[in-house]
Formats: structure tokens, C-alpha cells, sequence
């Protein structure tokens, strides 16, 4: 994939080692991760960005981009490419700072990013949302990922209460 993408709204860009305070400054807010799995978490510390960035600006380097508004870290959005018998597909997930919802930018980032991933190789994304994330399952739709099914009594959210996943796909080609 590329190193930069460019939108309308946002910049796609790799992160960067000095990037964790400004992920603490938007990540670090219980209603970005209210819908979050609790790899992501909450409080969000700078050693928690400390970490994620260790991870980030490594081996998985290419897979995951900070979404940048205005010159300003805004998010963060990715791809884990699946091995063995799933090669060719891979995880999609995202999140946007508070400050940033309501103004396309997910549904820019979403689409710069799974364009990417289907021409650069992939043939298969997956999402995964907590069933009343109703906006980003929306963000989602308009990027062209279809809804395959819903998983009852999959998550556990952060107060604990069973909560259904919707499960989503975009695919490069169907055969």
C-alpha cells in the first residue's frame, strides 16, 4: 500500500515515533472508546501510545496510518493482513477522535484506505462493529462493505452489558 493517501478530508500517513501525545490528546476519552474492543484502551495513557506506536512503526509498518486533519492527528485506521488459509484478506478497523465525528472524514479515511488494501493485492476486507455503533456501521456502507450477518451476544462493552456484532466485508472481486 502507499505510504501517504490523500482525501478530501484527511491524510493517511504512517505514524510516527513522536506521535504519542497527540494520540493521548484525542484517544484518551471514554466516548472513542465506548465502541472500542478493549484492545484499545481507556484511559488511553502515553505509554499506551508509547506501545501501540512500538507496534506500529515496526513490523507492521505499511498496515497502519494516523488520520491527519488539517496537519493535526485526528485518528488512526488499519489493516491486519490474515495468513494460512485466510491470505488475501485481512481486519479493518478504525477510530476518530470526538472532535472530528460528523464531518465525512471516517467515511474519507475508510474509503482512501480500503481502496488501498483491495489494489494493492487484498481481495477481502472484515469490520466488525458493536451493533449500536450505528455510525460506524454507517461509515462503513458508504464505503462500499456489505453487511454478511449479525453475531448475537459477541461483545462484552465496557459496562459489561452483552452486545451483538454486525460483521461487514468489502470484497475486490466476486468469484
Amino acid at each position: 500500500m502507499t505510504s501517504v493517501l490523500d482525501g478530501r478530508s484527511c491524510r493517511l500517513r504512517p505514524y510516527r515515533p513522536d506521535d504519542a501525545a497527540a494520540i493521548c490528546a484525542v484517544a484518551d476519552d471514554f466516548m472513542v472508546a465506548r465502541w472500542m474492543t478493549r484492545a484499545f484502551p481507556h484511559p488511553y495513557t502515553e505509554a499506551d501510545a508509547r506501545r501501540w506506536l512500538a507496534h506500529a512503526t515496526t513490523g507492521a509498518r505499511g498496515r497502519f496510518f494516523a488520520i491527519e486533519v488539517d496537519g493535526v492527528l485526528a485518528g488512526g485506521i488499519g489493516v491486519e493482513p490474515f495468513s494460512g488459509e485466510r491470505s488475501g484478506g485481512g481486519a479493518f478497523g478504525y477510530w476518530l477522535g470526538r472532535a472530528y465525528w460528523g464531518r465525512g472524514i471516517a467515511t474519507d479515511a475508510a474509503r482512501l484506505l480500503s481502496d488501498s488494501a483491495l489494489r494493492s493485492g487484498l481481495r477481502r476486507l472484515e469490520a466488525r462493529v458493536f451493533a449500536p455503533n450505528v455510525a460506524s456501521a454507517r461509515v462503513l456502507e458508504k464505503c462500499g462493505f456489505e453487511l454478511e450477518g449479525r453475531l448475537r451476544a459477541y461483545y462484552l462493552d465496557r459496562d459489561d452489558n452483552l452486545c451483538d456484532a454486525l460483521q461487514f466485508a468489502r470484497l475486490s472481486v466476486l468469484k
